[in-house]
């Protein structure tokens, strides 16, 4: 194999894995520490429990 094929592969390599970590931290950063999608917290924020009112118990 010449140089060139060897440098094909490792740039085909990299190509990869920066297509993979792009994607990857595209997608965690959707979501907050809890899990949670963040472009529907606002939308969605009265129906989200907070780990605040887990602990207690309801009262009625």
């Amino acid at each position: 194999m010449s140089f060139g094929d060897y440098l094909y592969i490792v740039v085909a390599v990299l190509f990869s894995y920066m297509t993979f970590v792009i994607i990857r931290n595209n997608f965690l950063s959707k979501f907050d520490e809890q899990e949670r999608r963040k472009d529907l917290i606002d939308e969605y924020a009265d129906d989200y429990v907070s780990s605040d009112d887990e602990d207690e118990p309801k009262k009625d």
